[in-house]
């Protein structure tokens, strides 16, 4: 008997590994399977999964536990803040629960964020440019695209455990350390990470596969979008790093 999906020119459902892999390897196909049949719970859940084990699973053991603790120290003095012994000591027994925390946050946060930017992009796409593609479309290139992410939390896990921190080893400011870590230049550097550049230039793919639109014009717009929040989060480091 002939199959269906293969006579009437449909290819059949990829798998999720298969999508997961697919976003990796061929994103541009990947997608168009996704916009064809839009999928996203089983994604959604694996990236998800992935994040809660690769950042709050190093907080079960004592080493995680320091690193997470260090790098929301270094976190709150670039921002301007001073740790005395007392906030410190506050730090220090809330990481006992940290683990649990973090995953929950993760839990919560990655589903609500991939809302947050596929109604942004919803907005703009639909409403301001004129598309016409579904929100549950829209929704389903916003958690694929997070393959990235999840890739990124794989990536650094067992690097960070190498390190002893949890600091980021791929922003481009890891390329300069001789830079002031109060200067503005270092927070812009410290803002732009490798695998979001990546992330940007895969979701731009996937609206471009989606809407029809050339993909270079999404990426210019999506990554000066990035270059200003980079902007933005330099300029509130240098202001307050140079307050001290």
């Amino acid at each position: 008997m002939t199959n269906t999906s293969t006579a009437s020119g449909i290819a059949a459902p990829a798998g999720l590994l298969s999508r997961f892999i697919g976003i990796i390897t061929a994103p541009k196909d990947t997608f168009q399977g996704v916009v064809a049949r839009p999928r996203w719970f089983g994604m959604l859940a694996l990236t998800t999964l992935i994040l809660i084990v690769c950042t709050a699973g190093p907080m079960f053991t004592e080493w995680g536990r320091q690193a997470a603790l260090d790098q929301q120290v270094q976190t709150l003095e670039s921002f301007g803040q001073t740790i005395d012994d007392e906030t410190y000591a506050g730090m220090e027994r809330r990481m006992s629960f940290a683990a649990y925390t973090t995953g929950l946050g993760i839990l919560i946060f990655s589903p609500f964020m991939a809302l947050v930017v596929s109604a942004i992009l919803f907005a703009i796409f639909n409403a301001a440019l004129g598309g016409n593609a579904s929100f549950k479309q829209l929704f389903s290139i916003v958690v694929h695209a997070g393959v990235i992410s999840a890739l990124s939390a794989l990536f650094s896990a067992p690097l960070n455990y190498a390190r002893g921190s949890m600091s980021s080893s791929t922003n481009l400011a890891v390329l300069l350390p001789m830079l002031d870590e109060q200067s503005f230049l270092a927070g812009f550097l410290g803002a732009i990470d490798l695998f979001i550049i990546w992330y940007v230039l895969v979701l731009a793919i996937g609206l471009g596969v989606l809407f029809k639109r050339p993909t270079g014009r999404i990426a210019i717009g999506l990554f000066i979008v990035y270059a200003v929040i980079a902007v933005g989060i330099a300029l509130v480091k240098s202001s307050f790093g140079g307050s001290n």
